[in-house]
């Protein structure tokens, strides 16, 4: 046996395992293993296109030293807690540009490269699907059921009431199964601004089940990007 191919050849046909030499033994791992990594790699590039982030981010990228005020304790407190394996959700609060988005979505990407179906999209586009799907109620539950689900920008566009009931289906009806992510540039006593206050009040009841609220300061990213730009 010259190659993992021959010895796939080989071994298929063979009944009893203890008919492999020494060498075909190891080959045999060799190419169970390969085989393995090909299909972990494989889930995982399906699962990124498949999620929604436009940009892989690493949370190792980002600049913490820009903004000191920005509450990294509690941001790796999350981190460290088991919320790949059970609901546990994230709000981060405050302005534009201040590295919201970044995080969440570099959270998402980790989720995704340790195989979790994950979903990152911001509210927008969320009621922009939820406008033109002709199945209402399958898209409520595909997005109720998947394990981890980022809903971003919550604050910069004002859902129809309809669509407001529909996001509160999906957050009441994942809070106990998934993990959700949220970023806002609005406080909780503020998001009556964009839903009514009973709905609002709904929406927060059920984020707050096992849920960590992060109050972002500090100067804005994007600024600072746009002034190095030349």
């Amino acid at each position: 046996m010259t190659n993992l191919y021959d010895l796939w050849k080989h071994f298929r046909f063979l009944s009893d395992p203890n008919g492999y030499t020494e060498e075909e033994r190891a080959l045999l791992e060799r190419f169970l293993s390969h085989e393995h990594a090909l299909k972990e790699q494989k889930k995982r590039e399906y699962l990124l296109r498949m999620s929604g982030i436009k940009q892989p981010r690493l949370l190792s990228d980002f600049d913490w030293t820009f903004n000191p005020a920005i509450p990294r304790e509690k941001i790796m407190e999350f981190i460290h807690t088991d919320w790949l394996k059970k609901p546990c959700n994230l709000i981060l609060i405050g302005p534009s540009g201040i590295g919201k988005t970044h995080i969440t979505s570099a959270l998402c990407y980790d989720a995704v490269l340790t195989g979790k179906q994950t979903i990152f999209i911001t509210l927008f586009d969320l009621t922009a699907k939820l406008t033109k799907t002709k199945s209402v109620y399958s898209l409520i539950d595909y997005y109720a059921k998947v394990p981890i689900l980022c809903l971003d920008e919550l604050g910069y566009v004002l859902p129809s009431r309809e669509h407001a009931d529909f996001l509160f289906q999906i957050i009441s009806k994942r809070s106990e199964t998934g993990t959700t992510l949220v970023t806002t540039n609005l406080i909780p006593s503020q998001w009556g601004k964009i839903f009514d206050s009973v709905t609002a009040s709904a929406i927060l009841d059920r984020l707050s089940m096992n849920g960590t609220f992060i109050s972002f300061e500090g100067r804005s990213y994007r600024k600072r990007k746009q002034k190095e730009t030349p």
